[in-house]
């Protein structure tokens, strides 16, 4: 469920799987292995959740920062973890 009332998506077990592989994938073909750190700056909807299981699946370290934050305080965020990649 998302922040709107009103606001939800359904997905499957098997879709759920299927993308969150997918995005393993991507952050393979970035260079992400594991125990490096992955920032990710999303709003609540359903890529945050397959952001966050896909760092899980490849064994890298995930920091959500709240979508609401400004620049500089992403910045911050980014310097503070040593995050070798950023998710928005």
């Amino acid at each position: 469920e998302g922040n709107e009332p009103g606001d939800s998506t359904k997905i499957t077990y098997r879709e759920l799987l299927h993308r969150v592989c997918q995005f393993a994938n991507v952050l393979r073909s970035q260079g992400v292995k594991k125990g490096d750190r992955v920032s990710i700056y999303l709003p609540m909807i359903l890529e945050l959740v397959i952001a966050m299981l896909a760092c899980a699946r490849i064994g890298a370290l995930h920091s959500v920062v709240f979508a609401g934050f400004s620049a500089d305080s992403l910045c911050e965020r980014i310097l503070d973890c040593g995050c070798s990649l950023l998710i928005t």
